[in-house]
């Protein structure tokens, strides 16, 4: 696949390419530094994009992974990717998750893995406040505590963590917009709630680059709860009082999913250029059919194995990555069935 990469001085670079082309980018490239086993998360630690295999585990150990949410394709994504990196280093894995993206409901099955003493503990934390004290318990139990996808206000408790280059994928949504938009106009965010680092990231990233464009008149963010119903609401809503909006971007998966309906019963699917984050396979669906014009999919297999690999090398005594941002994939109509197959998430492993 084509990869740019993103810099500070250069900016953004991902959609040089036209947009039907297949783009892909990640961070510069950076070795971890230190040769040997790492004491804990520094937050001042440059972020790598690869994480070296640490080799087979030491001894069969007992690994929980706790999704953000249960169901949600993405986190389905990561489990696969967990579950084969398991597999092949040598440890077990058990998989739950909340019914909800929701900390009252996630803090529980927490409480409840770190009462059993597992070995090591990869989890999306679902709000970066609430989550916090609940996660410095599990750690301080003895557990080792690899964060992915998502983050707290201050993960020092943590081995590592794992996420995707979300600012850069804000960014990258606004240039997809704007190549679609190239005449400029109203567009908005369609967010889960406040408090969700990854979500909190891709809007920063987003506005940042609206902000800076003349061209474009940024409306808001609007919350959705992470749910597709009151994504599918919102945005009727937003198209009511400003029927001219151009373009949306919306930010996860079920945001997506969402506005994708509410624009479709609005009528507005020729006027409304919609760019999703995530590739479920109602988005890939919704991408096919021409009412979202773009995906931006990140790399949740890739997150998972990488979270195994960090929790095995801490579990081993090994040199651990403190941070890691993957990549991500634009997928559009042009290359759906070609390189935006492969980028496209699971519902099964």
């Amino acid at each position: 696949m084509n990869r740019k990469a993103f810099t500070a001085a250069a900016g953004l670079v991902l959609l040089a390419l036209p947009l039907a082309a297949c783009s892909s980018t990640k961070p510069d490239e950076v070795t971890p530094s230190g040769s040997g086993p790492a004491t804990g998360y520094d937050p001042n630690a440059p972020a790598a994009t690869a994480i070296t295999p640490p080799g087979p585990a030491k001894k069969k150990y007992n690994v929980q992974f706790i999704q953000g949410v249960a169901g949600d394709e993405f986190y389905i994504s990561m489990q696969c990717g967990v579950q084969a990196e398991a597999a092949k280093l040598g440890v077990s894995v058990t998989t739950q998750g909340p019914q909800k993206f929701d900390p009252t409901l996630q803090k529980p099955i927490l409480d409840s893995v770190t009462a059993a003493k597992p070995d090591a503990v990869l989890i999306a934390p679902t709000d970066v406040t609430a989550m916090q004290k609940p996660l410095e318990v599990t750690a301080a139990a003895g557990v080792k505590v690899v964060l992915v996808d998502t983050t707290t206000e201050n993960p020092a408790f943590a081995t590592s963590a794992i996420a995707s280059d979300n600012e850069g994928g804000g960014r990258a949504a606004f240039e997809a917009i704007k190549q679609l938009n190239p005449g400029g106009g109203k567009i908005m965010v369609m967010s889960t709630d406040p408090g969700v680092s990854t979500l909190d990231a891709r809007t920063k990233g987003f506005e940042t680059a609206a902000k800076a464009d003349s061209s474009f008149t940024y409306l808001n963010v609007q919350y959705s709860h992470n749910d597709p119903a009151t994504a599918a609401n919102l945005i009727s809503s937003a198209l009511q009082k400003d029927p001219d909006i151009v373009g949306v971007f919306a930010a996860n998966l079920f945001s997506a999913e969402g506005t994708a309906t509410g624009v479709r019963q609005a009528n507005k699917s020729k006027t409304v250029k919609i760019v999703g984050f995530d590739a479920g396979p109602n988005q890939v669906k919704a991408l096919k059919d021409g009412t979202v014009q773009a995906l931006v999919a990140q790399q949740p297999a890739l997150i998972g194995q990488y979270g195994v690999d960090a929790a095995v090398a801490a579990l081993n005594g090994t040199t651990v990555t403190p941070k890691v941002q993957t990549g991500f994939t634009v997928i559009t109509k042009e290359n759906v069935d070609t390189e935006g197959a492969e980028a496209a998430y699971k519902s099964r492993c």
